[in-house]
């Protein structure tokens, strides 16, 4: 992928986007440095950046062998090195017997079982410029915040549904979204649901904590790239523009006392095994230094967004996303994958028999619009969504689809006592 994929080409904008370059030139913010916190940012001491970046920058995959990926897949341990060999292309010609390896590792694990959950997006308004992201603060979109009347509403469709886990997410706006907003939106989804799950703009300890005691269970965060300066041509303006802030959400949430942390990188947006490789690690390193967490992975790949349909991910084609899911499976063997309708059926339905653990269903990435989508009432008013989904696949069509193809779906197993 061009250096420039996504970036601002002066000479061909419109009026209304030359405006929005001169907004982004006068913004604080999209001066500020990437590297350094802004103001209210809680800066902890860890280790594990560094970490990760050094195995990252170090890592030339081009330099691997099919030796190397023999041996890697000979032993009984996957540990860093060998996962850095399925990673690199000299493991591409492996893909089958990576899938038989991923498939024996999963089953040691997790069994049969597949999990199921819902997102739910509760607001759509942004206070970042991420060039990528339909939710982006420059975006022209429908902009919706349910109250707590509608989020109820939505959350109460979702759970007749059958649905006992839930993703709730907002766009990346403290004001629009505060955290006692997502706290009492969280409230509500305990009446509800067994688990619960926030994706929302990275906060403190203290606030990571309020949120615990409001019913979160778990906390994801996308790094989107690894990579600080692609990272810093991508994030144009705002609070999530600073890297290391939002590289250290997982670790700040489970200081805050939460049980489980997922992590990501947004494939496409660079060099897709060196993000891959990094966001592992990421995993890896945090589960060593805090051994009770509950640690998931995501493979999102880019989607087309509202008012531009070009967002894809240029380099990730199915093969390679099936080859980082196996090589995950093979170094970290106990951790969640999560697959989501980011990705079409056909992949979804067969990723879960060798390496995925849990998959969306029912999914929106629209504001409000549950109610019709599940009920086939006119939603009166709602927001536009963040991205396309490619699987628009109802709970139970998904659910029938796992026990068909001989798996167990599961809907919740954690027990509050």
């Amino acid at each position: 992928m061009g250096e420039n994929q996504f970036l601002i080409d002066s000479e061909k904008l419109s009026a209304a986007d030359l405006r929005i370059k001169r907004r982004i030139e006068n913004d604080r913010s999209a001066r500020a440095d990437h590297m350094t916190y802004m103001e209210g940012m809680e800066q902890i001491q860890s280790d594990i950046m560094e970490k990760v970046l050094r195995q990252m920058d170090a890592y030339h995959y081009e330099h691997y062998t099919a030796e190397d990926v023999k041996r890697a897949l000979a032993k009984d341990i996957c540990g860093i090195e060998e996962f850095k060999a399925l990673l690199s292309p000299a493991a591409e010609p492996f893909l089958e017997q990576m899938a038989e390896r991923a498939k024996i590792e999963t089953s040691k694990h997790f069994g049969n079982t597949v999990y199921l959950f819902t997102p739910i997006y509760i607001a759509n308004f942004c206070e970042n410029y991420c060039v990528y992201c339909g939710f982006n603060c420059y975006n022209d979109i429908r902009r919706k915040k349910l109250n707590y009347e509608e989020i109820e509403n939505e959350m109460r469709v979702i759970a007749d549904s059958g649905m006992e886990e839930i993703l709730i997410l907002t766009g990346e706006s403290r004001k629009a979204s505060s955290v006692e907003y997502i706290g009492e939106a969280v409230k509500i989804a305990r009446k509800y649901f067994r688990n619960i799950g926030i994706e929302i703009y990275p906060v403190n300890v203290d606030e990571y904590r309020y949120l615990h005691q409001c019913g979160v269970d778990y906390v994801t965060v996308f790094q989107e790239t690894y990579n600080a300066d692609k990272y810093e041509k991508l994030h144009l303006m705002g609070h999530k523009r600073v890297f290391p802030y939002r590289f250290e959400a997982q670790e700040r949430a489970l200081m805050g006392g939460v049980r489980g942390v997922a992590f990501s990188a947004l494939l496409g947006l660079w060099d897709f095994r060196k993000d891959a490789l990094a966001t592992a690690l990421h995993a890896y390193y945090l589960q060593r230094k805090y051994p009770h967490a509950e640690i998931s992975l995501s493979c999102p790949r880019l989607r087309p967004i509202v008012n531009n349909d070009k967002i894809n991910p240029l380099d990730v084609g199915e093969r390679q996303l099936c080859q980082i899911l196996c090589a995950y499976r093979i170094f970290l063997p106990y951790v969640g994958i999560t697959v989501s309708t980011r990705e079409e059926k056909h992949f979804r339905d067969g990723i879960v028999k060798i390496a995925a653990t849990k998959i969306s269903a029912g999914v929106s990435t629209g504001i409000g619009d549950h109610e019709s989508k599940y009920e086939g009432k006119k939603a009166a008013d709602t927001g536009d969504e963040q991205f396309e989904i490619a699987d628009e696949r109802s709970f139970d069509q998904v659910y029938q689809a796992i026990t068909d193809e001989g798996l167990q779906p599961v809907i919740n197993d954690y027990v509050y006592v």
